[in-house]
């Protein structure tokens, strides 16, 4: 059966971050992930988790300047420094938090630049990360992200992300596979899952097209959690929607997997 994580990021918002630890539990997760820690010291987050008995299955490196429209520096040539700083932020967090995931954002393109230059420079900076990181058992997560939510994004189709994976040729590089984004994109949705389940370790979930709860809309994700089940998965299901309404009453669909709205 999948392990669902809470992404506090999105569900929850109810509540201040730190009070949605308790809220994820008292409804049966056993694990959360959220885009940016950063602006919480790691010590008070890790007692959440403690607390809480969570696990922290994912977090992203720092984005850059979130307010500026920076969405990650990984790709950004001249940004290499700022890059490896952001790598360093994030182990330290990593370390405190006992997470094992961390999702290396690529950034924007910027108007003029040079995608070749772009992918040279990812690579690059991803051959470093996972040299940096062989030995924590920390696994580095590249995810494409759709166009229409965040137009200019460098890595958008799975085909891009998995000829870096390829390229960079690391154990510790894999996919993260985001259905949204993916039926957003690219579409056929099960074929694909299949394909790229070898290199993935970590999935998130939303329902298409509003981005609302996984049980609504026009693409099944119930069912492919069934696939991801049938595939062997044996990683962190992120739910990373807006609620409709309250994220409690949003949650009957997650029954069969341990969660209780009611609770």
């Amino acid at each position: 059966m999948p392990k669902l994580a809470a992404n506090l990021s999105w569900i929850y918002q109810e509540v201040p971050l730190l009070q949605r630890f308790a809220a994820a539990a008292g409804h049966g997760f056993t694990a959360v992930e959220m885009l940016f820690p950063y602006e919480v010291p790691a010590a008070e987050i890790a007692a959440e988790l403690r607390k809480h008995k969570l696990t922290q299955a994912l977090f992203n490196l720092p984005p850059g300047d979130w307010s500026k429209g920076e969405r990650g520096l990984a790709a950004l040539p001249g940004r290499e420094s700022e890059f490896a700083a952001a790598l360093e932020r994030a182990l330290e967090y990593a370390k405190v938090l006992e997470c094992r995931t961390l999702h290396v954002m690529s950034g924007m393109i910027a108007p003029g630049a040079d995608p070749a230059a772009m992918h040279r420079t990812f690579v690059s900076n991803l051959e470093k990360a996972c040299d940096r990181t062989a030995k924590s058992g920390i696994t580095l997560v590249l995810e494409p992200i759709n166009h229409r939510d965040i137009p200019g994004y460098f890595t958008n189709t799975t085909d891009q992300v998995t000829k870096i994976i390829d390229e960079v040729g690391a154990p510790n590089l894999r996919l993260q596979l985001d259905l949204y984004h993916l039926q957003v994109t690219e579409g056929d949705l099960t074929k694909r899952t299949e394909r790229l389940f070898p290199i993935t370790a970590h999935v998130q979930i939303a329902g298409n097209p509003d981005r609302n709860e996984p049980d609504i809309g026009e693409a099944n994700h119930l069912y492919l959690l069934d696939v991801l089940d049938r595939l062997g998965y044996q990683g962190y299901v992120g739910l990373e929607y807006k609620p409709r309404t309250t994220t409690a009453a949003g949650l009957g669909w997650a029954a069969r997997y341990g969660i209780e709205a009611s609770a």
